[in-house]
């Protein structure tokens, strides 16, 4: 089971629209570890790992979102595994 970790940035609408929150569920229900964050710029930022189909699959999620967002553009970066315990919403 090859493990694979990625560094996201969502663009758009994409906070206050529960994004964070959604995102926290999306990864839990594709068993991927890692954080959420919204930042200054008005972007989102994940970090995720996990089986790398898993990840894959909420990568695919993250370039939508949940209903209210409207995502415009996803940068994803492969990185160095971590080994996050969960996922956190920060």
């Amino acid at each position: 089971m090859a493990e694979k970790s990625v560094s996201i940035t969502v663009y758009g609408k994409v906070q206050g629209v529960g994004f964070r929150y959604h995102t926290r569920k999306a990864a839990q229900r594709f068993g991927v570890n890692g954080f959420v964050k919204n930042q200054v710029d008005g972007t989102v930022y994940v970090e995720a790992e996990g089986e790398e189909l898993a990840v894959d699959l909420f990568c695919d999620w993250c370039r939508n979102g949940p209903d209210w967002a409207r995502v415009t553009d996803v940068n994803i970066q492969n990185q160095p595994i971590v080994g996050y315990v969960g996922f956190v919403s920060k």
